[in-house]
């Protein structure tokens, strides 16, 4: 059986991880991914020995094509004219100032479908901003809204919102192709990353609407339901008295019943016994102490051995994982086969990994993981297979430079 998306042509001119994780996505399903780079563009996380380039690049082939030469556009113009997509997330203009904008491709490719993932979408004041992940948590509020008390200079500590903006793109594209299925033509689809990430401060938006409240930073807390514990609490086991070697568990009675098996696992302790402790209402008005008492009972506990008793118990519980957890502890990982090796090793680093597609495909299964490539290395297959350039043709780009 083939994957969902192969025979679907995509040239992608992506870079760092939202762009390259919408992409990885299509791969894995199959989709033909053009991974367009060059020398002079392969540094920090455009160069294929990178982590990031690694990790968001596999299951593509690799063109080098430097766009900075003239020369360069006619073959990419082909490219273009012969896609399914084309995707990029530069700056607004940039493949319009290359001459393969979407106005001039689809004269000749009226089915061609473009998608631009640029930090803030096209118009407006901010359009021309560069962003990355932390600029746009801090612009869209997220960094607001996951910080803690007291400390708004904490926020959300990886990409978050690249990965939310690569999903977007994804289900952009295959929206795009669902519609073109009908009508038969392609669109050209902008995709602001700082509107996807407004988009999740919903709440606080519709708070702020509705009451005329403002959001604070509010650490574990629930910020609009009376909950608690809904926290994270220390156990036993900690390798040495380094941070990343603590131990910790995630603890979220939404429900009074819940908090009663709470009590009993803890053997019932006198401090929650107390009356103030009843009700959900009064547990939040009294934090501090329940959290304390919680955090006596947790530190005397493995991690795994709490999240166990708790689940058994009826109350949701889970494990601050490691990346070692991950990878070597976790048994729901290691049943499904979730991280697993690459087959073959890459040219100059050697051993690469691969995180499972998180969705099973019963009859079209997306089992086909290849690693990143390197700078041009698939020039000659790509050329053959989407231009038909003959081996000579393909020799003479390669000496001009234009393949670089």
């Amino acid at each position: 059986m083939t994957r969902p998306l192969e025979g679907i042509r995509i040239l992608d001119f992506t870079h760092v991880l939202a762009g390259p994780f919408a992409t990885r996505v299509l791969g894995d399903m199959g989709a033909d991914v053009i991974k367009v780079n060059s020398v002079d563009r392969a540094i920090g996380a455009n160069d294929p020995g990178h982590p990031y380039y690694l990790m968001w690049n596999r299951n593509k082939r690799a063109l080098a094509l430097d766009m900075s030469k003239q020369e360069s556009r006619p073959v990419c113009r082909q490219l273009c004219e012969k896609a399914d997509v084309v995707i990029d997330n530069f700056s607004v203009g940039v493949l319009e100032r290359w001459g393969i904008g979407y106005d001039a491709v689809r004269v000749a490719n009226p089915e061609v479908i473009y998608v631009q993932m640029s930090g803030m979408g096209e118009g407006g004041p901010w359009s021309d901003f560069v962003t990355y992940a932390p600029t746009i948590h801090a612009l869209s509020g997220l960094t607001h809204l996951t910080g803690v008390p007291g400390r708004e200079d904490i926020g959300i500590g990886f990409s978050y919102n690249d990965h939310q903006a690569g999903l977007h793109g994804a289900v952009a594209i295959l929206a795009a192709l669902e519609a073109r299925q009908r009508t038969g033509r392609g669109q050209r689809v902008d995709l602001s990353q700082f509107e996807v990430g407004v988009n999740f401060a919903g709440p606080a938006l519709l708070d702020y609407f509705a009451n005329a409240r403002a959001a604070r930073p509010m650490g574990n807390k629930l910020p609009y339901d009376e909950v608690a514990p809904h926290g994270c609490y220390p156990c036993a086991g900690a390798l040495s008295d380094a941070v990343e070697d603590e131990r910790w568990v995630a603890i979220a009675c939404m429900t009074d019943c819940q908090w009663e098996a709470l009590k009993v696992l803890m053997a019932r302790p006198e401090w929650a016994m107390d009356s103030v402790f009843d009700t959900a209402s009064s547990r939040v008005e009294n934090l501090q102490r329940l959290d304390q008492g919680v955090a006596e009972w947790t530190v005397t506990q493995d991690s795994t051995e709490v999240m166990e008793k708790c689940q058994k118990a009826g109350v949701p519980a889970g494990i601050v994982q490691n990346a070692i957890d991950l990878v070597e502890r976790d048994p729901q990982l290691k049943r499904s086969g979730f991280l697993h090796a690459i087959d073959s090793p890459h040219p100059t680093v050697g051993a690469t990994y691969a995180d499972r597609l998180p969705i099973r495909f019963q009859a079209t299964p997306c089992d086909v993981y290849a690693r990143s490539r390197e700078i041009g290395e698939d020039n000659t297959a790509i050329l053959q297979d989407w231009l038909e350039m003959s081996a000579d043709e393909i020799q003479k780009a390669e000496e001009s430079g234009i393949l670089t």
